[in-house]
């Protein structure tokens, strides 16, 4: 089993689960936030993930306050706005820290493998089924400029 599959994340109640449950799908792992600049990709998001969920795609949001202090308000407030303002489906996870000294475990792997790290909200990594992550995408690169990663990922 590839690592990513077995480290502990903090699902939207707050219990500790890992990401076994995503075994065998092509991943988009993103930090987000509700007051940023690149909020509105939510939007771009949900559109990908209602296109290829059934092909076994899955987004896995990760909120997280470091930058700015963007992702104000607690797990359920974040979750309704989400789901209100752009009807994500989606799963949400507990926020978290991407950077510095309580960095999730999630974030840690995750910049181990030296693809990138978060600068800022909205960071993007591919994994494939195989759960190796493959590509690292920038907050500035839209939903649609990697659709062809995500297809080419699920042949």
């Amino acid at each position: 089993m590839a690592k990513i599959y077995e480290i502990p994340v903090l699902n939207q109640k707050g219990e500790e689960v890992t990401l076994k449950d995503y075994e065998g799908k092509v991943l988009l792992i993103v930090n987000t936030a509700t007051g940023c600049g690149f909020t509105p990709q939510y939007e771009g998001l949900e559109k990908l993930y209602q296109t290829y969920k059934d092909e076994g795609f899955e987004i896995l949001d990760f909120p997280c306050n470091q930058f700015f202090g963007q992702a104000p308000g607690s797990d359920e407030e974040i979750n309704q706005f989400c789901t209100l303002k752009y009807n994500t489906t989606f799963p949400r996870f507990k926020k978290l820290d991407v950077k510095g000294k309580n960095i999730a475990p999630l974030y840690e792997y995750l910049e181990s493998l030296k693809l990138g790290k978060p600068k800022w909200n909205f960071a993007k990594y591919l994994v494939n089924k195989d759960g190796e992550v493959v590509k690292f995408y920038g907050s500035t690169a839209k939903p649609e400029s990697f659709e062809e990663d995500i297809k080419n990922l699920l042949k």
